[in-house]
């Protein structure tokens, strides 16, 4: 088929899928269902689990305009996948989402399953379906007993795994509908407003915003008045935000800002996302508080959050892949003992049950079981210590961790900022800094007024309410902030201003007041008071925020601003900025102070108050005089250096990915241990085309570091030998913009930035993710920590994503912790190190399980014999299901240690500790089978037979030797190879429950313990002193006493030789196989195979007096050329 019938929906996003389309063939549908009556519904089983094939083999290829069938189960006109709808757009010749056909019901709608839809898509489940032929197997074979144990299992299993998924489903469609469907009210033609179902709601439509707030339906753009919205849904900040309308342009000025289209991205802060409430809304007489509808349903933000938890990205982890290779691996050898039963004995009823009944014992039907017991000790242990968890299988996938990436703020920092001090500016020169401005001889400054003003608080409840940030910078002035009321805008024609002044105290003493004119003079004089005319709020995009302000009695406006310093200076006058400013500002960051400049402008007289409420802030952010800087002490929490000292001892890279300033960064950076002192750090200045210049990254020091020698790259995680690791001593450190064009210019060149790439600065929270993505990308199992507050992208993306936030935007992160500092970080990897050594132990462990019983019934087989019905039942019940539920609940080792536990079943050291216990097992059962064959007093067994010389004891019932003779069960090779194959599970259990270094040692799991010392009791004792009816349950026969010590002797052999075999895989398997590794040069890891390609490149890293430029190549990509400055 042609490649043009191969259509690409969502290019370059998320979603991004390909479509084929398909048309159904009449014959192929015949030929499967013939194949469907033949196979007995298998072949439809199958087809179920494999929606591709099942398409394939029922349609044939057409072009996706005439399609019938998509791959994805749909129609030809519109199909909808994880509940967004995509048509077929003739001119295009594609599908695209469905927007302007029709836009559908305004809901949110997460339908909760029903029981029965549930159970039937969790029964059809390959495993169950094959414990479902295990079952009506044992059944025809009269092996009731553990046939009920097993259906007993599935059913607690199906129904918790019901409930879980059910309560989930509930809990997420209660949380969406609980404000999905209100009344709205909706402005129609002639100004009429109607009353209308948020469902009803469509984009275009105009909503009025009620004023004592609501849950907003959708998600609308004002275009009047303003909203305070409380975000904490969505964002994890619980700080009101305040919204303000698009600007509204003057008729016949027309600008850039009132020229572009909305973009919901760039116009965020005139946007009301659905699922946000809105708390307080400020309007005027005349003018009600209006949105447009721009997004609904699954469109909008909370639609889109909502997707993301319904339809979560798959974890590919290396573990479960090789999972079912090994499974593969046990179906192929209980084919070969299969294909030997059947060839061995003629084929009768019986053989044949026998014969399929190989299958059952190679592979495990409790195996799921098993497996999952681990995650949920984790998961137990992860609650007790304050870690929660929505995502129990990403538990494993924690424990392969080797790189973290933080935020600064509320997570390595405190949450909240303190001011350190000011440092004003007259003059175009630096006054000496100043602890605050709480002074009755800057009252009334300019600088003053710009911290007084500039700020988005608003009084909730009475109380001030806002960004952190702000509300310490206005209570250090000490101002009171007043806000009309909802009466007193109401009378007025005009947005009653929000006023702010300074307390009585901080004014100029009263002067003795002789007449009446002259106390009416001085109470006007000093009603000292600033209104707040216009908000353009805080912009992450601009870095800077402004507002219009007048002072009382005046005529002319003022504007301030305040933001970024470089982005603050580049808005005043040259002749304002001191000189040395970049010294001062450097100096600063550098001791990790975060700095904000304020500046300031006097209005021109002409712009009155409507004016000033259309105008673009571009006309009011210009020609500023610099009015000085405020510093901002942001603390390190007293547990961070410790957590990432605790990392660094274990080879887990940290890399900080933050909002701030980059000298900032770097400076917590170095403080908190994430860049040692004598570390160069190369800030990366990346700049996009400019009029034909091709994009360029500049590289420089952010400072002269202690010592410059050859900077080397460590390659001791390729190897993995135990050698001293050769100290890394460069860093990479970006800003967001820089990170942009780095990704889009230089693709080729992030992946090796981000290989010793420790700061990322003022980077947006869409970029959090592409970095999560651009780490994984080469291969490294990435964990995220943020406080929640713009980190939900990065932490959904990540391996490992914890949030120290209890907020509902924390549903996304797949952790959660209570305790609010990074202490949890080495926590989750320990016990995800734990839970995955636990994985391995136990699929080892039953992997023996059954390769042990499955060599037991193989020999037994030999000579018509089997187990009996309880000897199976007490193995697999009393011995497997006791010992694999208590081997996991080891606990995690007490400290994270350098050494990584493999990442999947498929690893030398594995499969070597596998083959060799699988090969001591069969060694010894094959020797106890021909020993006890060629002993003295062996003879073919009966129920006369008395070679213990208990002639009294033979008591045999005529049913009991009609068993015997069916079945063939009672005899010698049985029941030694019973005693000891009963043993080899015990010490196989004990042999690979390993300890030191990801878990505590066994000893201190007295469960496993308790059940392995009370088996082995219970073994040994009916080993040496038979209890008739002990015996008569097993089916065990009496054999001699020196016998007995034989048996005694060969299990305490194979102990031995097992344990020291297990051993030596542990001490020498680790360095004898990364020896026959390393030679090969070409490690496994994409980010391990760029370290050593870096290692001999003499150009890398770049020097600080290069730049580097992109040379666009004609196949897409881009390479890059590094050029000397001169």
């Amino acid at each position: 088929m042609e490649k043009e019938d191969l259509k690409v929906l969502n290019k370059g996003e998320e979603e991004e899928m390909e479509l084929q389309g398909y048309r159904l063939c009449r014959w192929r549908l015949a030929l499967v269902g013939l194949g469907v009556l033949c196979t007995g519904g298998f072949l439809l089983l199958l087809l179920y689990w494999m929606p591709e094939w099942c398409v394939k083999s029922t349609c044939t290829r057409t072009t996706a305009r005439d399609a019938e069938v998509v791959l994805m189960r749909s129609t030809i006109r519109y199909f909808t996948f994880h509940s967004t709808k995509y048509y077929w757009n003739d001119e295009m010749q594609n599908f695209e989402v469905l927007k302007r056909l029709f836009f559908g019901v305004n809901e949110i709608a997460v339908k909760v399953p029903s029981v029965f839809k549930l159970l039937i898509k969790e029964v059809l489940n390959p495993f169950y379906i094959f414990q479902l032929f295990s079952v009506i197997l044992w059944s025809a074979d009269e092996y009731y007993y553990y046939a009920v144990a097993i259906v007993f299992m599935s059913v607690i299993s199906i129904a918790t795994s019901l409930y879980t998924i059910k309560k989930q489903y509930i809990m997420l469609h209660d949380m969406v509908a609980a404000h999905s469907i209100v009344r709205v009210s909706v402005c129609r033609a002639n100004n009429e407003i109607e009353e209308i179902l948020s469902t009803d709601l469509v984009p275009g439509d105009v909503m009025v915003i009620p004023s004592n707030g609501t849950i907003m339906p959708c998600d609308a753009v004002l275009v009047s008045g303003t909203c305070i919205v409380n975000e904490s849904m969505l964002t994890g900040e619980s700080v009101p935000v305040t919204k303000t309308n698009l600007p509204n342009p003057v008729p016949g000025e027309r600008g850039e800002e009132t020229d572009s289209a909305y973009n919901t991205e760039e116009h965020k802060r005139h946007t009301l996302f659905c699922g946000t409430n809105v708390i307080q809304t400020r309007f005027y007489t005349g003018e009600l508080v209006k949105a447009v509808v721009v997004r609904t349903g699954f469109s909008t933000a909370k639609g889109q959050l909502v997707r993301s938890i319904l339809y979560p990205k798959p974890t590919d982890f290396k573990l479960y892949r090789d999972a079912y290779l090994f499974l593969l691996c046990l179906v192929a050898v209980a084919g070969i003992g299969f294909v030997y039963s059947i060839v061995l004995s003629v084929m009768n009823k019986t053989i044949i049950i026998e014969s399929l009944d190989i299958i059952t014992i190679t592979v495990p039907p409790a195996l799921p079981a098993a497996m999952t017991a681990g995650i949920v000790y984790a998961q137990r242990r992860l609650k007790r210590i304050g870690i929660f968890c929505i995502s129990p299988q990403r538990i494993n996938i924690c424990g392969q961790i080797n790189l973290v990436c933080f935020d600064k703020t509320g997570t390595l920092t405190e949450d909240g900022l303190d001011l350190w001090g000011v440092q004003r500016v007259e003059n175009g020169s630096f006054h000496l800094s100043e602890e605050n401005a709480y002074k009755e001889n800057l009252v009334k400054s300019q600088f003053v007024a710009c911290m007084a003003t500039c700020h988005s608080l608003t009084k909730i409840e009475g109380q001030l309410s806002g960004d952190p940030l702000d509300l310490k910078m206005f209570e250090a002035t000490g101002w009171i902030l007043e806000e009309a009321t909802e009466e007193e805008t109401s009378l007025h024609n005009r947005i009653m201003p929000t006023v702010v002044r300074p307390p009585k105290q901080l004014l100029p003493p009263e002067p003795a007041a002789s007449t009446e004119q002259d106390m009416e003079l001085y109470e006007l004089s000093s009603a000292y008071e600033i209104g707040i005319v216009r908000q353009f709020p805080f912009s992450s995009a601009l870095q800077r925020m402004t507002v219009v302000a007048r002072l009382l009695g005046e005529k002319r406006m003022d504007a301030y601003t305040k933001g970024a310093p470089e982005v603050v200076v580049s808005l005043c006058k040259k002749e304002t900025v001191p000189e040395n400013f970049a010294e001062v500002l450097e100096s600063y960051t550098k001791q990790g102070f975060r700095v904000i400049a304020l500046a300031h402008r006097r209005l021109e007289s002409k712009l009155n108050w409507h004016k000033v409420q259309n105008i673009s802030r571009d006309h009011i952010e210009a020609n500023m005089e610099f009015l000085g800087l405020i510093i901002m002490q942001n603390k390190l929490k007293a547990e961070t250096p410790g957590v990432l000292q605790d990392l660094h001892g274990a080879h887990i890279r940290t890399v900080m990915v933050t909002g701030d300033n980059m000298l900032t960064a770097i400076s917590v950076a170095r403080d908190c241990g994430m860049i040692p002192p004598q570390d160069t750090v190369i800030i990366a200045d990346a700049l996009p085309p400019h009029n034909g210049q091709a994009a360029k990254i500049t590289w420089r020091y952010a400072d002269k570091p202690s010592k410059i020698s050859r900077l080397e790259v460590s390659l001791e995680d390729v190897c993995h030998v135990d050698e001293q690791k050769t100290q890394e001593l460069y860093h990479f450190a970006m800003n967001g913009k820089s990170f942009a064009v780095i990704e889009e210019h230089f693709p080729d060149m992030l992946q090796k930035l981000v290989l010793h790439g420790t700061v990322f600065a003022r980077m947006a929270p869409d970029q959090k993710t592409q970095l999560i993505e651009a780490l994984q990308g080469v291969d490294y199992f990435v964990g995220m920590c943020g406080d929640g507050a713009n980190d939900c992208g990065a932490l959904k993306r990540a391996h490992g994503g914890i949030s120290l936030s209890e907020l509902e935007a924390s549903v996304a992160s797949p952790f959660t912790s209570r305790t609010p500092n990074i202490s949890c970080v080495p926590s989750l990897i320990r016990e995800g190190r734990a839970a995955l050594i636990t994985s391995f132990c136990v699929f080892k462990f039953m992997a023996l399980y059954s390769i042990i019983q499955y060599i037991s019934v193989t020999l037994l087989y030999s000579i018509l014999s089997n187990l009996g019905d309880f000897q199976f039942l007490f193995i697999d019940i009393a011995i497997i299901l006791l010992i694999v539920f208590t081997m996991s609940l080891n606990p995690a080792w007490k400290e994270l240690v350098s050494r990584r536990p493999p990442s999947g079943l498929i690893s030398g050291p594995l499969l070597f500790s596998v083959l060799t216990q699988i090969l001591i097992c069969l060694g010894f059962q094959t020797i106890t089978f021909l020993w006890v064959r060629q002993q003295p007093w062996y003879t073919v067994w009966t129920p006369l037979t008395d070679v213990c010389n208990r002639s009294s004891h033979i008591n045999v019932s005529d049913d009991n030797d009609t068993e015997v003779d069916d079945h063939n069960i009672q005899n010698f090779e049985n029941t030694s190879l019973f005693y000891v194959s009963c043993f080899q599970y015990l010490i196989v259990a004990i042999v690979f429950s390993k300890g030191k270094p990801f878990r505590q040692p066994s000893y201190k799991n007295w469960p496993f313990v308790l059940s392995a010392i009370c088996l082995y009791i219970f073994l040994l004792f009916i080993m040496f002193h038979p209890v008739e009816g002990i015996d008569e349950f097993l089916e065990i026969v009496c054999v001699p006493f020196e016998w007995r010590v034989k048996l005694f002797l060969i299990i305490v052999v194979n102990a031995a030789v097992s344990v020291l075999v297990e051993g030596g895989i542990d001490l020498r398997a680790y360095k004898c196989l990364s020896r026959l590794c390393c030679p090969r040069k070409t490690p496994k890891a994409r980010y391990m195979h760029l370290a050593q390609e870096l290692s001999v490149d003499p150009d890398w890293p770049p020097k600080p007096t290069t730049t580097t430029e992109a040379k666009p190549r004609p196949e897409n990509g881009s390479t890059y050329q590094i050029m000397i400055n001169s």
